[in-house]
C-alpha cells in the first residue's frame, strides 16, 4: 500500500510502498483510510524539526488526523463491526506500572514521557491506505458526521482545554449571573481571545462561541479573507495583529477571561499574557521551534499571576472525553454554522500530491488527503 514517510537522516519526504497491515491480536481492528488531515505538526515533521521513527527504522509514516472505515476485526473486538466509521486516538500509553495516568487510560497526562504517538513519536502514523490498531484507541463516529469527522482530532485540542478550564474555574464563583445552558450559552458573560486563525484556532473559536463566549480571534493576516469570513460567520470578531497592537486589543476587550493560544509563537503569547484579566486562564497549545531568547517583563507576569488569581496551563494530546466532546460539538457546529464549517476545508488531494502540500501549506486552512 502507499504511505507517506519522512526520512529524517537524509531530510526527505516521499510516497513509499509498505506492506498492508494484518490483524495480529484479538483486540485489533483494521481500518481502510477514508481521509487524513494535514496539520501544522505534520508540516513541522516534514521540515525535520522533530518526529522520531520507530526504533531501528530510518523513516516515519506521518499523519495523526484520520477518519477510517472498519474492514476487519479480531475475535476479541466487541464494540466495532465492519462498516463502522472511527477516528483513532493518537497517543499510546507508556509501559511503566508506576505511571498512574497511563494505567488509568489517561496517557495524555503520561508522567514518564515514554509514550509513543502515531505519526509523531516512535510509531508509524495514519497516512497510508490501511491501518491496524487496538480497539481501545478507536472512537466510533456517527454516520451523519462522515463529511466533517476528520476534524475530530484537531478539535480535541480545544475540547481538552475547555474541560480543564471548567475544572480549574470551579475554584471560584465563575458562573454568569443569568444562566442560559439550554441555549448553550453558559459563558455568555465571559470574554475569550484566540491567538491564531489556523484550523486549531478556528475550531477553538467555534467551540467557545457555541458556549457563549464573546470571542476575538487575533491573527497576523489582514482581512477581509477566508479566515476572517469564517470568524465573522460564527459570531466572533477578527482582529489582525498587523493593524492592531496587543495593547489596543486588550483595551478594546476589557477583562479577558480566557486566552486560547493556537499559534506557537512565544513572543506573541507572552505579550498577550500581560493583558490577561482578573481570574483569567491562559491556555497554551502551541510548541514553538527553537529560536533565540525573547524579552519578557517577568516581574509584571508574576505580579499578575499572583494578585489577579490567574492560571497558566499547557495542554497536549487528548483523552476519550475530549474525543466524545468533539463529536458532540461537530454536530452542534453543523447545525449552527454549516457553511463556516465546510469552509475550513481548503484542499482535498490524492496521496501522490500530498508531499508537495506538506512542504508548502501557504493559503491553506485544512488540507485533507482522500482515499478510495
Amino acid at each position: 500500500m502507499k504511505s507517506i514517510a519522512v526520512f529524517p537522516a537524509v531530510k526527505d519526504i516521499r510516497v513509499v510502498e509498505k506492506p498492508e497491515p494484518r490483524l495480529a491480536a484479538s483486540s485489533d481492528v483494521k481500518l481502510r483510510s477514508l481521509e487524513v488531515g494535514i496539520c501544522g505538526t505534520d508540516r513541522e515533521i516534514s521540515s525535520f524539526h522533530y518526529g522520531l521513527p520507530p526504533r531501528g527504522q530510518d523513516h516515519l509514516v506521518i499523519g495523526h488526523e484520520m477518519l477510517g472505515e472498519v474492514v476487519d476485526v479480531g475475535d476479541g473486538v466487541r464494540t466495532l463491526v465492519p462498516g463502522d466509521l472511527v477516528v483513532p486516538m493518537v497517543r499510546r500509553p507508556c509501559p511503566h506500572d508506576w505511571c498512574s495516568a497511563c494505567r488509568a487510560g489517561r496517557q495524555d497526562f503520561c508522567y514518564s514521557g515514554d509514550f509513543v504517538e502515531r505519526g509523531i513519536k516512535e510509531m508509524h502514523g495514519f497516512m497510508g491506505e490501511y491501518v491496524v490498531d487496538d480497539e481501545r484507541f478507536m472512537v466510533k463516529v456517527p454516520r451523519d458526521l462522515r463529511d466533517v469527522a476528520v476534524l475530530v482530532e484537531p478539535l480535541t485540542i480545544a475540547e481538552k482545554a475547555l474541560i480543564q478550564l471548567h475544572d480549574v474555574q470551579m475554584r471560584l464563583p465563575w458562573t454568569c449571573p443569568i444562566m442560559s445552558r439550554d441555549l448553550g450559552l453558559e459563558h455568555r458573560c465571559h470574554r475569550a481571545v484566540v491567538l491564531g486563525a489556523g484550523p486549531v484556532g478556528l475550531l477553538g473559536a467555534m467551540a467557545m462561541r457555541a458556549r457563549g463566549f464573546e470571542t476575538w480571534v487575533y491573527s497576523r493576516e489582514r482581512g477581509p479573507s477566508l479566515k476572517s469570513d469564517i470568524v465573522r460567520a460564527v459570531g466572533a470578531t477578527y482582529v489582525s495583529s498587523e493593524e492592531t497592537p496587543v495593547e489596543a486589543l486588550a483595551a478594546e476587550i476589557g477583562n479577558i477571561d480566557l486566552v486560547y493560544e493556537a499559534v506557537g509563537a512565544s513572543s506573541l503569547a507572552f505579550r498577550v499574557l500581560e493583558s490577561l484579566g482578573t481570574n483569567g486562564v491562559f491556555v497554551m497549545t502551541g510548541v514553538p521551534g527553537r529560536m533565540g531568547p525573547i524579552d519578557i517583563d517577568a516581574d509584571l507576569l508574576m505580579r499578575n499571576l499572583v494578585l489577579k488569581n490567574q492560571v497558566l496551563l499547557g495542554t497536549v494530546n487528548a483523552g476519550l472525553d475530549a474525543f466524545e466532546a468533539a463529536l458532540a460539538d461537530l454536530r452542534r457546529f453543523k447545525s449552527l454554522w454549516p457553511d463556516a464549517l465546510v469552509a475550513l476545508f481548503t484542499n482535498r488531494l490524492r496521496i501522490d500530491a500530498a508531499p508537495g502540500k506538506l512542504r508548502d501549506g501557504r493559503g491553506s486552512i485544512k488540507d485533507v488527503i482522500t482515499y478510495g
